[in-house]
């Protein structure tokens, strides 16, 4: 079961590429990779907006809490903090400091843009410590709840949970869906791109003919898909 599966055995699966990020059109990572590496990248592109949104909001106490709360993930470690800053002595501690913030957004400001962004980050960090099902618990209460973009964010991760714990059918489901429902946060191109590599040991015709879509449309992703074209099966 799913609930058995520890985190390095969820590493042991078969190659998956998927991206999402705010700033940038395509941030792709093996299927090996995604649940450590892709969450990485999602989580940056969860900051990345929470600081816009941050700093252009005004003075309200939730935003402020979960702005302290970002600005914890980018202070040092091992060096003298700037002053008004903090410092951690150990890579340890400052994930202990920035899980409490972030657990202290999600829990006082639960149902709020700003705890789900906090939500969304606490279940990166659930997935990494190998705590699955908590992850997935708190991926789909954002997906089930937040607004538009970071409901999106959140089934992108369901799905690649989806797909590296063998749950192919549900994975495909959520891709599509993205597909059919972009974002600002997960583009269709994002979207098909992850719906290619997880139907391509499967169904390789399909996956070439959508990749094959994406480097038509040359894009920043397009060099990306005629590299994921060469990983196919060959006919």
């Amino acid at each position: 079961m799913a609930s058995n599966l520890t985190r390095k055995e969820l590493l042991k699966q078969d190659k998956f590429t998927v991206e999402a990020e705010h700033t940038v059109d395509f941030l792709t990572a093996h299927r090996t990779e995604v649940i450590r590496y892709g969450g990485i990248a999602v989580a940056l592109a969860i900051i990345i907006a929470g600081v816009y949104y941050y700093r252009t909001s005004q003075a309200s106490v939730r935003q402020q809490v979960l702005g302290e709360a970002i600005t914890l993930t980018s202070e040092p470690v091992g060096q003298p903090a700037q002053p008004g800053a903090a410092s951690f002595p150990t890579e340890q501690a400052k994930q202990d400091a920035v899980n409490r913030a972030f657990t202290k957004v999600s829990s006082d400001y639960s149902g709020s843009e700003e705890g789900y962004i906090a939500e969304y980050y606490l279940a990166k960090q659930a997935l990494d410590a190998g705590k699955v099902d908590d992850a997935r618990k708190k991926y789909q209460d954002v997906a089930d709840h937040a607004n538009a973009n970071y409901a999106s964010l959140a089934k992108l991760s369901l799905a690649q949970l989806d797909f590296a714990e063998n749950r192919t059918p549900e994975a495909e489901k959520i891709l599509k869906d993205l597909m059919d429902h972009p974002t600002d946060l997960v583009s269709k191109t994002q979207a098909t791109f992850a719906y290619a590599r997880a139907i391509a040991p499967t169904k390789p015709d399909e996956a070439r003919k959508l990749l094959q879509q994406i480097a038509d449309e040359k894009t920043d992703a397009s060099q990306i898909a005629v590299t994921a074209m060469n990983d196919l099966p060959q006919k």
